[in-house]
């Protein structure tokens, strides 16, 4: 099967071009032949490359025509969708918040995928889409990069913060002031920090707690460590056996970090180490949430959306409406103005207002000449 992969960057290793570089290489590795497509290609589509996989920023240059498309980021799907006007979409939510991953209809997505509840919330808020077409494939680990590390230590020596968020405005303190107090040593791994590391399946194994979120979380609940939920949304628990199965519901994610980020936050959850807890939810991690059975369930949904698209009849007239929607939304003067309301509403923070105004106007200056013209 011929499956492309749109996302809008393949540049840098974070959240969603780790997940489409992931898919695709587990693709392969089961007899696929999955292509990429993105506006800003770097590091990410040049391993990729160098498995044999074809990448690009020009849809013209591909060199075959795709059975199904896998659509990350909506400018770029509808980008897919319109170069090839006969293949069947697949749309799938990675953020509950992200203007990119906002859902709207369109006839060709036979199927909507939710990575957590907080996404397929967002999913089914748009009252076009059918709930029949709703599904959720939580994210998953390449267990064969993500080993098992030995096994922990009685009381934790090392901590990592592993999150490409992490800077010395955001959780970095607050998680640096408790190690201190606990004693450990605390390293960082991230694009925030100047870090960042394309195998951080290399690095995990040398720690024994580490802090994260999402899929960071659980590519180190897979190798073992013992994980305190913590970004810059703010801090969560330790994960344990025990609340498992609640937090993966959630992806790990930001809805968990309820509490502030105070080092007397962190604390007690680091206090929860227990070297037999983190080898259970390792277990769990490794027996429900590998790459290679996730990929398996993508490419069941990919045959029923085959088979369902041959037997439906062309529907040109409903997707000129959804495209004349689409670009009434997300038209290039719409999102413009959307953006100066953003840097507005920054002027009415009291106190950071004022400073933080220079700095987002320069951003919004930036964004808007780089933000694609649909």
């Amino acid at each position: 099967m011929k499956i492309l992969i749109t996302n809008y960057w393949l540049h840098d290793y974070t959240g969603s071009e780790v997940v489409a570089r992931d898919l695709a290489l587990e693709l392969k590795r089961q007899g696929h032949q999955p292509v990429l497509f993105a506006r800003k290609l770097g590091p990410v589509s040049r391993e990729l490359t160098s498995h044999g996989i074809e990448v690009t920023s020009d849809l013209a240059s591909l060199s075959t025509v795709p059975d199904v498309i896998h659509g990350q980021h909506h400018p770029v799907m509808v980008e897919a969708l319109l170069h090839f006007p006969s293949v069947p979409g697949v749309w799938v939510c990675h953020d509950a918040t992200s203007r990119f991953d906002e859902p709207f209809y369109f006839p060709r997505f036979l199927r909507y995928v939710a990575v957590d509840d907080r996404c397929r919330k967002r999913v089914e808020s748009c009252p076009d889409i059918p709930a029949s077409r709703i599904e959720v494939i939580w994210n998953a680990v390449d267990l064969k990069r993500f080993r098992p590390r030995d096994p922990l230590p009685s009381k934790p020596g090392r901590a990592l913060i592993f999150s490409n968020y992490a800077t010395r405005h955001t959780h970095l303190p607050a998680v640096r002031d408790a190690c201190k107090r606990a004693g450990l040593h605390l390293d960082v791994v991230g694009h925030g920090a100047g870090t960042a590391v394309p195998d951080p399946e290399s690095v995990l194994p040398r720690y024994d707690i580490v802090f994260a979120k999402a899929r960071c979380a659980l590519e180190a609940m897979a190798v073992g460590n013992a994980v305190v939920l913590c970004d810059f949304g703010g801090a969560g628990p330790m994960v344990t056996s025990g609340n498992f199965d609640r937090l993966r519901r959630m992806n790990f994610g930001r809805r968990v970090l309820e509490k502030p980020l105070r080092w007397d936050s962190l604390k007690p959850e680091m206090d929860r180490y227990d070297p037999a807890e983190a080898a259970l939810v390792s277990q769990r991690v490794r027996s429900e949430g590998g790459l290679a059975e996730a990929t398996h369930r993508w490419v069941e949904l990919y045959a029923s959306v085959l088979e369902e698209f041959r037997k439906k009849s062309p529907d040109r007239e409903g997707e000129l409406r959804a495209l004349a929607g689409y670009q009434r939304k997300w038209g290039y003067e719409t999102r413009v103005d959307w953006e100066r309301d953003q840097l507005f509403k920054l002027q009415e923070i009291p106190l950071l207002g004022k400073g933080l105004i220079g700095l987002a106007r320069r951003f919004l200056h930036w964004w808007i000449a780089k933000s694609p013209r649909v």
